[in-house]
């Protein structure tokens, strides 16, 4: 092989550059404290940071869901607590009209107080949530739950619904509770030997009557009837403690999964200080070498020795 003049400066050029590409790819390193500054420095590693992002961004998405979530089933215990401490009022009331030493008059102020409450288990029933959905609608949250018909009678409006939101990979959670199956129907004695069911606030508006009327066969009824209605808010509020278990639950687990997927992350992307200033000194250390070898030999010629 010929060496020349012309090929020695080429091969010291594509060394010098060659180095100091590895020194400006370091440099860049430790501007930006990553690894992987663009795909094309190590592209199995980028695409493992890609789809490790993709899976964090799921998660967190799950994670989002979860608070809405918690918001709005928080709510939901928030009336049916209420509704439950009212009904306990209901009956209280309800066995004071029961007594015989009552007069019309006094009979009369717990009806006043018993329709008070009523009012105010309406309102507890037409919750709504921060959006301004109400919370016992079912698919219909646009809809108030109950509502007056026709002729007055308070009915439940809504539909059975639940809406069904994913809370992680393989795990979904209603969001949602229908009102009928909070504020149960109760099954009454029809006379003849059947049932029949009887929403609940008309059971409500029965007790009310029997009270104004002091019948007793009305307000003993209206007590048994409440206790069935009490026992409805109960399970309503044992569904919704449960569904905000499992969101406690749910939430332990996607924290440490996510907490896995962002060590792996930061194990793949992210720099190794030591080790880059390690290879940033070496390379400094080379670079300096070959340019002050480049200065010495490009001075020498056979001219230099001859006289």
């Amino acid at each position: 092989m010929k060496i020349s003049t012309s090929l020695y400066f080429d091969r010291s050029t594509e060394q010098l550059g060659t180095v100091q590409s590895k020194m400006a790819k370091t440099q860049e390193q430790l501007s930006t404290g990553l690894n992987v500054v663009k795909p094309s420095d190590e592209p199995d590693k980028a695409a493992l940071i890609t789809r490790l992002e993709s899976q964090l961004a799921r998660q967190v998405g799950f994670q989002n869901t979860l608070k809405a979530a918690n918001v709005r089933l928080t709510a939901e215990e928030a009336a049916l607590n209420g509704s439950s401490e009212v009904l306990y009022r209901v009956k209280e009331l309800s066995v004071q009209a029961g007594n015989d030493t009552l007069n019309a008059q006094d009979r009369h102020s717990i009806a006043l107080e018993l329709k008070t409450l009523k009012a105010q288990l309406l309102s507890l029933a037409n919750s709504q949530d921060s959006n301004g959905n109400y919370l016992f609608s079912g698919g219909k949250a646009a809809v108030p739950a109950f509502q007056a018909d026709t002729i007055g009678n308070i009915q439940y409006q809504g539909d059975q619904s639940r809406m069904q939101v994913n809370i992680g990979d393989n795990r979904r959670l209603s969001l949602n509770m229908p009102g009928s199956d909070a504020y149960v129907r109760v099954l009454r004695d029809n006379g003849k030997g059947a049932k029949q069911g009887v929403d609940f606030f008309q059971s409500i508006d029965d007790l009310i009557n029997g009270v104004e009327a002091g019948n007793k066969l009305d307000i003993q009824r209206g007590i048994t009837e409440a206790d069935v209605m009490q026992n409805g808010i109960s399970t309503a509020l044992g569904q919704v403690g449960a569904d905000l278990s499992v969101i406690d639950m749910q939430n332990s687990v996607l924290d440490q999964l996510v907490l896995r997927i962002k060590s792996t992350k930061s194990d793949v992307q992210d720099l190794d200080y030591t080790d880059a200033i390690t290879r940033m000194n070496k390379d400094q250390l080379a670079l300096e070498a070959a340019q002050s070898s480049f200065a010495k030999i490009s001075k020498l010629s056979l001219f230099n020795y001859i006289n």
